[in-house]
């Protein structure tokens, strides 16, 4: 019973333990590390020898409370071998009930006689004892326990809290036979616990009874000229309403919540004081603080509000008898102490007192007063300690988790708890954590994320480098077991000290004497533990504070759980952005490029960029912009980049791939939304486009946007201009044209294209992002790297708020000798003449391997435009990285490539020349149609065979 593991018992792990040997998994968490604290100091199995206390309080406020109840458990278990004990803060037994009588002359003095100390620093492992050090309800059964003495027993404890202060003042434990086991017992002593709980809260309520009737009594008996209020009254603390003798003051329950607060106050300063409270109505009330004792010597503070009438004026009187003056300005004053002191208060402390002027202490005229508040100073403590706790988790929940940064919620909450709860906090997270993802054990992989306290100099493990803790230091065993761990005094703690003593000692030297671990949990997922230490208190942490410290980091762990999904989609993300976008771009003469791509600090979007190599050794320049951040956008972006280069595949004009997107996108927005669209539809709210064709023979360039931002140029002579280009609509609106225009781009301009993201920004206007951007690109003899690195220096926005793609292309010219033209009359019996033409121009270019491939090429193409075309007819022939040859004629009919039987006398014209060259199509001008094609500079091994082959498997030719 109360194993862990199935194949070893108590007993047996008791030796191994004892031996030395390892025993983690075969015992429960709370036990084991009551085995290795009771180990580490120095307690032995056989020699347990317990103190014994003569100087019980057995008649003080515990027992008191809980003599009624161990009567009723001794009835309960009457006949039934049970030993019920109560223990006071210390372990030590206060009083013993059994079951039957007769046990008491079997049992020896210890098991039987009140005085013995079961605290664990002296008896080991056992139910009293590991109930204080747990602080939680525990069992112990058999070889569990750490004494010999012991093993033959099982007992259940529970502490017993006082409900006002929260601290455990006794302990409530049932010993028995472990044959006698029963989960019952748990519900019984827990409710024996909570009566006894209840019980000394009564005794509060009583006691502040007794102060107000002990007021109540100097009220009636002070002289009816003596009084210093109107004779109506309030109620004690936390019995009603603050002021209800103040009735018919106009006091709003507002009002009254502020005098109360400030009555706590007064309460909790133990001293005699009167205090000006100013109001939101800008009304003025003065509470007085005054000692009160009840006849059985319970000693308090009872608190009165004075309303003076409007028309009275106050002033301040010394008690050396100084000249009155009017009062300090309409602020909420400090309490002000008054001659004599109450219990608690500093004596021989300077006193002044707030008097209406003629008036020797009494309100004068109709001044309104009752009384407020009543009650204990060490009450009002409690009481003040509970709001300003929730006064630290009402702000936690605002400035815990202002960033879905998994780092910075995590330094957020130390932030918080320092120094309101504790003086140091550490925080330690496993890398998968930090990478977003989820821990598959957070006791491994921890990195201490954060160390934050009152001074940098305290010698912590440093924040960014891996932590190595032992399995008995208390973050691992709040990790381990899931609950908080409380380690009052660090110097007894033997699983802390034995992590590291050095490291410990040096701690320990910087007054850190108390701890608190406690485990980030959200969603059932450990996500790493917080630590809380504590030096410049010298009271230890107790379980209100330990339960605060719980709540905070709960907190912080939703909001770190919620930064760590964010991260990890964030990175999903960005990797099938990354997977979208070129990872390189292909060789080509046109332009030399280079670009940036940056996402925004809220989540990336969908920019994306291109550069695709076009027939002719033309080049399209592409950017866009799919509105909206996250996955939705990004899987968008890549199927519009992908539709882009289908489009360009096309040999398209800008103006038709711009249509043919915006065609796309509507029919994806329909696809996706429906006919309507829901608010929960995913469908593009909206995608622009710039795309620009840049032709090297010519220099030209033509270009057509859907909604995008123009492009810059930047001339040779250093000049930079943001071209008049129609706008368009964005994609997906559909029905509207787009329009082209076109410029000449001389040799080493440079053609800059970039998203919205670069130039808006919330903190500066648009025309100011251009002027910088226009600044950073008026260096002409720049590469184009050079520049990207330039303008994301100056015009990038610090935190950008939407994602940047930028594109440089410095553009480069054919030389003219590298192109041929030759224009051709529709006659086949010029053909030769072309052929010897073009032939004569390889052997200028030094290209004789290629010049058989090439003739063949041509006559097909040249013989297909005569038979087919419609004059004029032309060729060229252009020299760049491979050998182009076209041929265009003012027809607007497209070859077509097909299979052609082995009795067909024709039809295998196109089949060649797509064996001869790389590659070959169609492209549509203003004045007809281009057949081209695409031949290596160097013939490929065994082409020109292969090609002989072809013609020999032609039946007669």
């Amino acid at each position: 019973m109360g194993l862990v593991g199935e194949d070893i018992g108590p007993a047996r792990a008791r030796e191994q333990f004892l031996r030395g040997g390892a025993v983690e998994g075969t015992v429960r968490n709370p036990i084991l590390n009551s085995w290795q604290r009771s180990r580490s100091l120095g307690l032995s199995p056989e020699g347990c020898e317990l103190p014994y206390f003569e100087d019980l309080d057995l008649d003080g406020r515990l027992v008191r409370a809980a003599t009624p109840v161990l009567d009723r458990l001794e009835y309960r278990f009457a006949g039934r071998t049970m030993n019920v004990s109560l223990a006071d803060g210390r372990g030590a037994v206060l009083q013993r009930r059994f079951g039957e009588t007769s046990q008491v002359r079997q049992l020896a003095a210890i098991q039987s006689v009140p005085g013995f100390v079961f605290a664990e620093e002296f008896a080991g492992t056992n139910g009293i004892g590991l109930a204080l050090a747990e602080r939680q309800l525990i069992n112990v059964y058999g070889a569990e326990h750490f004494a010999e003495r012991s093993q033959a027993n099982a007992c259940a404890a529970i502490p017993v809290r006082d409900p006002l202060s929260g601290r455990i003042v006794g302990v409530l434990c049932f010993g028995y036979p472990p044959a006698d086991a029963d989960a019952a017992l748990n519900l019984v002593i827990s409710k024996a616990a909570g009566a006894i709980e209840r019980r000394l809260l009564e005794q509060s309520s009583t006691r502040e009874r007794a102060l107000l009737q002990a007021y109540l009594d100097a009220r009636n008996r002070a002289p009816t000229g003596d009084t210093t209020g109107n004779g109506q009254l309030g109620e004690p603390a936390g019995s009603g309403p603050a002021g209800s003798g103040l009735a018919g003051s106009g006091l709003d329950w507002r009002d009254e919540m502020i005098l109360k607060e400030r009555a706590t106050d007064l309460i909790s300063a133990a001293q005699r004081a009167a205090v000006d409270v100013l109001l939101p109505g800008g009304r003025r009330v003065t509470l007085l603080s005054r000692p009160v004792t009840s006849p059985s010597g319970v000693e308090g503070v009872v608190i009165e509000a004075v309303l003076p009438a409007p028309e009275q004026h106050r002033t301040v009187l010394t008690e050396a008898g100084t000249s009155p003056g009017p009062l300090a300005p309409p602020v909420l004053a400090p309490a002000v102490p008054l001659p004599g002191h109450l219990p608690g208060a500093e004596p021989d402390h300077p006193a002044t007192t707030v008097r209406p002027p003629g008036t020797t202490g009494r309100t004068a005229g109709s001044a309104t007063s009752g009384l407020v508040l009543i009650g204990e100073p060490g009450v009002g403590t409690y009481a003040v300690a509970a709001r300003r706790r929730l006064e630290l988790l009402s702000e936690a929940s605002t400035r815990i988790g202002t960033t879905l940064d998994v780092s910075r919620t995590a330094r957020e909450l130390a932030e918080m708890a320092v120094p309101r709860l504790a003086d140091y906090v550490t925080i330690d997270l496993p890398e998968a954590v930090l990478r977003g993802e989820e821990p598959t054990d957070p006791r491994t992989g921890l990195y201490r994320t954060v160390v934050h306290g009152i001074r940098d100099d305290c010698p912590f493990y440093p924040a960014g480098e891996p932590v190595d803790l032992r399995p008995s230091t208390p973050q691992l065993r709040c990790l381990a077991d899931r609950q908080p761990v409380l380690e009052p005094d660090l110097r007894s703690a033997g699983g802390w000290i034995a992590q590291d003593p050095e490291h410990a000692e040096r701690l320990l030297g910087h007054h850190i004497h108390s701890l608190i671990a406690v485990p980030l949990l959200a969603r059932g997922i450990a996500l790493g533990t917080a630590s809380f230490y504590r030096a410049q208190d010298p009271a230890p942490f107790g379980d209100d504070d330990r339960s605060l410290a719980q709540e905070l980091a709960t907190r912080a762990a939703i909001c770190i759980d919620n930064a760590r999904r964010f991260t990890r989609e964030h990175t999903m993300v960005l990797a099938l952005q990354h997977s979208l976008l070129p990872q390189s771009f292909p060789e080509q003469s046109a332009v030399e490029v280079a670009y940036r791509y940056m996402p925004a600090e809220s989540g990336v979007g969908g920019d994306w960029f291109d550069v695709i190599p076009l027939s002719s050794t033309r080049v399209a320049l592409v950017v866009g912009d799919v509105v909206g951040h996250g996955l939705h956008a990004a899987a968008t972006m890549g199927r519009l980049r992908t539709a882009a280069r289908n489009f360009a595949e096309l040999d398209l004009g800008p103006d038709e791939v711009l249509t043919h997107l915006d065609n796309l996108v509507g029919r994806l927005d329909r696809d996706e939304g429906g006919e309507e669209p829901s608010a929960d539809s995913t469908g593009i709210i909206g995608a622009t486009c710039l795309y620009a064709i840049y032709d090297p023979t010519s220099q030209q360039c033509v270009m057509a946007r859907s909604g995008h931002p123009p492009p810059a140029l930047v001339h040779p002579d250093g000049t930079v201009t943001f071209p008049d280009l129609p706008a368009g609509p964005p994609l997906g609106l559909g029905g509207l044209p787009f329009e082209t225009a076109e410029f000449t781009l001389p040799e080493g301009s440079q053609l800059v294209l970039y998203t919205n993201g670069l130039i808006e920004d919330r903190h500066r206007d648009v025309d100011t992002s251009l002027d910088q951007l226009r600044h950073a690109l008026a260096h002409p003899t720049r590469p184009p790297e050079d520049t990207c690195e330039a303008v994301v220096r100056a015009v990038v926005p610090q935190h950008p708020a939407d994602d940047i793609a930028l594109l440089v292309a410095r553009t480069h010219a054919l030389a003219p000798h590298r192109s041929a033209t030759w224009e051709l009359p529709a006659d086949p019996a010029l053909v030769s003449g072309i052929r010897a033409a073009v032939t004569r121009r390889l052997a200028e270019w030094g290209l004789h391997e290629v010049v058989f491939a090439t003739e063949l090429l041509l006559s097909e193409l040249v013989t297909n435009a005569i038979r087919y075309g419609t004059e004029p007819l032309q060729v060229r022939l252009l020299h760049d990285r491979t050998l182009i040859c076209e041929v265009s004629d003012a027809g607007s009919t497209a070859p077509h490539l097909r299979h052609a039987a082995s009795t067909d006398e024709g039809g295998r014209g196109l089949f060649l020349v797509a064996q001869l060259a790389q590659a070959w199509g169609t492209r549509y001008t203003a004045g007809g149609k281009v057949i081209w094609a695409e031949c290596a500079l160097e013939a490929p091994a065994g082409k020109a065979d292969a090609a002989a082959a072809y013609f020999d498997d032609i039946p007669a030719l």
